[in-house]
């Protein structure tokens, strides 16, 4: 294994509780709720009538209207949040070498807003309805793409798709091109924007999310007995990944350290969790074993957390056959409970969150918890933030297909 060091010297976040970065951190610190009614398309028909929505989002304030036009919503999320999080490290372009910079930004479903408006310009018109910019809007890739190209990075360029796991999967990839000297930095995250017609009517038909109507505010309870289901949310999440030598020669602000990460599969079920939690527990203890570090070294885990009934027992089910008695001594919690399940940016936005915490020694807290699920009985930071020293922290990520993440956070230290 190389003794090459990854460390994180930007980052930026357009989420539903705020966005640039520093909005989302004020957002996680006083437990603020993205989620309310659906404004931008008639709910009337829908079992579930609301969402966590990216808000003040002006696309206009950061790209000319003719290269936002020739971008699905996802893809204009991904690349402000890569704008911010190359901005916030501070690199000066002009004096490192493009070819030594990978992007790998992923999505989990693509641009499904083109998909549905080209297939209703089809339905009317036929092939003349379909967009010459179609394809290259709709792939999943195609973030990495325009990012690569604005700023002509020339390093590894690709993504890996996996349902909702996919921000942490690409983070965890980007950590080995620098980790294996392929690379020397890397812009990585994910992105999401689901919230149309189609997206909601897919979700309620496998009867996924919650359909809290009457109280979207406090929709997304997770580990909550009364939780029924998760919040569809928005938005994306990109780090800015820097070899160490290269952070520390040039004075950058260090966030924390990743060390290590665990990728996994379930291989049980394509929507739901395995029960014994195999897959989950295998990588933990994978992410564990590679950053070198025994379970009483972790003091946080940014949890899965969809608030669903299945899914939250099963994750904290794992993390106990992990951790033992431990498991009670660690701060846990669910960034979802405010931004909503984000998709495939919810591994990348979920990992921001991971690292402020270690940063700025705050546990942001699991915000909606009003009656305790017996089954879930560890310490979810209900409600309030807490201050605690945080040296190791964990982010677990899993996705549809039975995919498994989780990436290990250090407090950064020479």
């Amino acid at each position: 294994m190389s003794d090459r060091r990854v460390v994180i010297t930007g980052m930026g976040a357009i989420t539903p509780i705020g966005n640039p970065l520093s909005e989302f951190w004020e957002g996680l610190k006083t437990g603020t709720s993205g989620s309310d009614h659906i404004t931008h398309f008639d709910t009337d028909r829908f079992a579930t009538k609301f969402a966590a929505m990216v808000k003040d989002f002006d696309v206009s304030k950061f790209m000319d209207p003719k290269s936002a036009r020739r971008m699905d919503r996802f893809c204009q999320f991904a690349s402000v949040a890569a704008d911010e999080a190359i901005s916030d490290s501070s690199i000066d372009l002009n004096a490192i070498d493009l070819n030594r910079v990978a992007v790998l930004i992923g999505t989990g479903i693509g641009g499904m807003e083109t998909f549905y408006n080209n297939c209703v310009g089809f339905e009317s018109r036929g092939p003349k309805g379909i967009s010459p910019f179609f394809i290259p809007m709709l792939i999943p890739d195609i973030a990495a793409g325009h990012v690569s190209i604005k700023y002509g990075f020339r390093g590894p360029n690709y993504c890996a798709v996996s349902a909702c796991a996919t921000g942490s999967h690409n983070i965890g990839l980007a950590y080995d091109a620098i980790k294996h000297g392929q690379s020397e930095y890397a812009v990585c995250g994910g992105a999401e924007a689901p919230i149309i017609e189609m997206g909601v009517s897919g979700f309620n038909s496998i009867k996924a999310m919650s359909t809290r109507n009457d109280d979207p505010k406090t929709a997304s309870r997770p580990f909550d007995v009364d939780r029924d289901g998760f919040v569809l949310g928005e938005g994306s999440g990109v780090l800015f990944l820097e070899e160490y030598s290269s952070a520390v020669k040039r004075g950058a602000r260090i966030y924390a350290e990743i060390t290590g990460y665990g990728f996994s599969a379930d291989a049980h079920h394509i929507t739901a969790p395995d029960p014994e939690g195999n897959g989950v527990i295998l990588a933990i203890t994978e992410a564990l074993k590679a950053a070198g570090i025994k379970t009483g070294d972790v003091d946080h885990i940014n949890m899965h957390g969809t608030s669903t009934p299945l899914g939250d027992i099963a994750e904290t089910n794992s993390i106990k056959k992990v951790f033992g008695d431990h498991a009670y001594k660690i701060n846990l919690n669910s960034t979802k409970s405010m931004t909503g399940h984000t998709l495939g940016a919810a591994g990348a936005v979920e990992s921001i969150a991971t690292i402020l915490a270690v940063y700025h020694d705050l546990i942001p807290p699991t915000i909606n918890h009003f009656n305790t699920d017996p089954q879930c009985d560890l310490n979810y930071t209900v409600n309030e933030a807490q201050d605690r020293t945080v040296r190791y922290a964990l982010n677990n990520a899993f996705g549809f297909g039975g995919h498994n993440t989780t990436l290990v956070m250090k407090k950064f230290d020479e």
